[in-house]
C-alpha cells in the first residue's frame, strides 16, 4: 500500500488487517467469493433514501453494534449482537453499523449475516477496508454499504475502492477528518460523507468539526456526523447545519435500555 502518513494506531490496525486478508484469501479466494454470489440471498438494499433527512424524520440514526474500541477497551460486557440489533430496530434506528474488525474492536464478519437474516434495516460493514477482497466479502456476508476511511487511503486507492463497491451495488460512507480528506472524498465521487469528530492520533473529540467542514461540502451530498453524540440537542444543532444522519455507538452500548435511548436521542 502506498498511502500518505497516517496516525500510528491506524497503521497498526491496517497492518493487522492486511495480514488477516492474506490468510482469508488462502482459505476463500476472491474467485470463490465471486462465484458464491450466484447463491447469495442478500441483494444490497437502498441506503441513500434511508439516510437522507426529511421533514418526517429529521434525525436519521445509524446505530452501531460495537463491543470494544482501542481507546476505551470493552464497552459492553453483555454483548449479544442480534439482540442489540433488534433493540435498535425497535427503538426506531434507521440503519445499523456493524463492527467487523476482530483485533482492536472485537468484531466479527459473521455478525453481518446473523443480523441481516432478522433485520430490515440497511447494514454498514464498519471496518478498515483497504482491498477489493473486503468489499466483496461485505456483499457476500450481507452488508448494504461499507465504510472507507479517507485518512487510511491514498486519493487513488480511495477512488478505486469506491468505484469497485459501487460496481457491486454497495453504497459507500466515506469518512473524513479534515479538509484534505474531504478533497479526497470529492475526488472519489463520494455521495455519503461522514465527518468523524474523533482525532485518530489523540482520540480527542472536536464536536465543532462538522460545523467547520460542512460549508466546504458540495450541495447534494448526504452528510453523516460521527462520534461524541449523546443528546438530542446536539442532533438539532447539527441537523440545522446540514447533517442528515448520525452514527452513534458507544453511547447506546453503555445504556441498559437501548431502544428507549434511541427514541430519546431522536426526540420521540
Amino acid at each position: 500500500m502506498f498511502r500518505e502518513k497516517t496516525p500510528d494506531i491506524l497503521e497498526k490496525i491496517i497492518s493487522k488487517t492486511e495480514e488477516d486478508i492474506k490468510k482469508r484469501e488462502k482459505q476463500f479466494s476472491m474467485d470463490w467469493l465471486g462465484k458464491s454470489l450466484a447463491f447469495n440471498p442478500f441483494a444490497p438494499r437502498d441506503v441513500k433514501s434511508v439516510l437522507k433527512s426529511d421533514e418526517k424524520d429529521k434525525f436519521k440514526i445509524i446505530a452501531e453494534v460495537k463491543k470494544a474500541s482501542p481507546s476505551k477497551g470493552v464497552i459492553r460486557e453483555d454483548f449479544d449482537p442480534l439482540k442489540i440489533a433488534q433493540e435498535y430496530e425497535d427503538g426506531g434506528a434507521n440503519a445499523l453499523s456493524i463492527l467487523t474488525e476482530p483485533h482492536f474492536f472485537q468484531g466479527n464478519i459473521e455478525y453481518l449475516t446473523g443480523i441481516r437474516r432478522y433485520s430490515s434495516l440497511p447494514i454498514l460493514r464498519k471496518d478498515f477496508i483497504v482491498s477489493e477482497y473486503q468489499i466483496l466479502e461485505a456483499l457476500v456476508y450481507g452488508a448494504d454499504f461499507i465504510l472507507l476511511i479517507a485518512k487510511a487511503l491514498s486519493r487513488k486507492e480511495l477512488k478505486s475502492l469506491y468505484e469497485y463497491a459501487r460496481h457491486l451495488g454497495l453504497d459507500v460512507l466515506v469518512e473524513i477528518h479534515d479538509k484534505s480528506d474531504l478533497t479526497k472524498a470529492i475526488f472519489a465521487g463520494a455521495e455519503i460523507i461522514g465527518i468523524n469528530h474523533r482525532n485518530l492520533e489523540t482520540f480527542e473529540m472536536d464536536i465543532e468539526l462538522s460545523f467547520k467542514l460542512i460549508p466546504s461540502i458540495p450541495n447534494g451530498k448526504i452528510i453523516v456526523a460521527e462520534s461524541g453524540l449523546y443528546e438530542h440537542e446536539q442532533l438539532i444543532e447539527l441537523n440545522r447545519a446540514g447533517v442528515d444522519a448520525f452514527l452513534i455507538g458507544e453511547h447506546f452500548m453503555r445504556k441498559e435500555n437501548i431502544a428507549d435511548e434511541v427514541q430519546k436521542i431522536k426526540g420521540l
